[in-house]
């Protein structure tokens, strides 16, 4: 019962604290003079310090703006990072699961000697895991004209009557990219 009385007197006390500040800031406002004579060393010294309020004010404002910068920068750095983070992601699986793209290559060569309708089954799995390869960004680099160290890899040189100088005669592997970038050169035989 006491508990109950002093928590009761406490909010009493705390609502008409409550009420009295709401009335002195009343009648302060109605106690502010219309006009206010100062002496100059008194106006002075409001000046300077509207001046300082200002000063600080004007500093805090440029500091937010540096700092929304900086992180608008952040922002668009980590999504820049990100970006090329999954498509070196992509690049590296691709370049991973070239060697079972060979291995079709491979089995295909080999075809005539197995059932049509397993072979069959084969080349629908390859066009399918080729599709998905493709959607991904992958691409053949083109080995039928002529050598360009930026995306072949010579291997040999032979004298050809078919091919001019420069031109490739044979690939022994194909050369991939991903979007632009390279993952695997084409190791080709070049003419003499």
């Amino acid at each position: 019962m006491k508990d109950k009385n002093k928590a009761s007197k406490e909010v009493k006390t705390s609502e008409e604290n409550q009420e009295t500040e709401a009335t002195t800031s009343a009648k302060t406002e109605e106690n502010i003079p219309s006009e206010i004579k100062l002496t100059s060393q008194e106006f002075e010294q409001l000046k300077k310090h509207i001046e300082t309020l200002q000063k600080e004010r004007d500093d805090t404002v440029r500091l937010a703006q540096r700092l929304q910068a900086d992180f608008d920068n952040f922002r668009k750095r980590n999504a820049s990072i990100h970006s090329e983070s999954k498509e070196e992601g992509v690049r590296y699986v691709i370049g991973e699961l070239l060697p079972v793209l060979d291995g079709f290559d491979r089995a295909f060569e080999n075809s005539d000697t197995i059932d049509a309708a397993w072979a069959d089954g084969i080349k629908l799995l390859h066009k399918q895991f080729l599709e998905m390869l493709y959607k991904c960004g992958l691409s053949e680099i083109p080995s039928d004209s002529v050598f360009d160290p930026a995306c072949h890899e010579a291997v040999m040189q032979v004298e050809s009557d078919i091919k001019e100088s420069g031109q490739i005669v044979d690939v022994y592997r194909k050369g991939y990219k991903v979007k632009d970038r390279i993952i695997r050169h084409s190791m080709v035989t070049v003419a003499k």
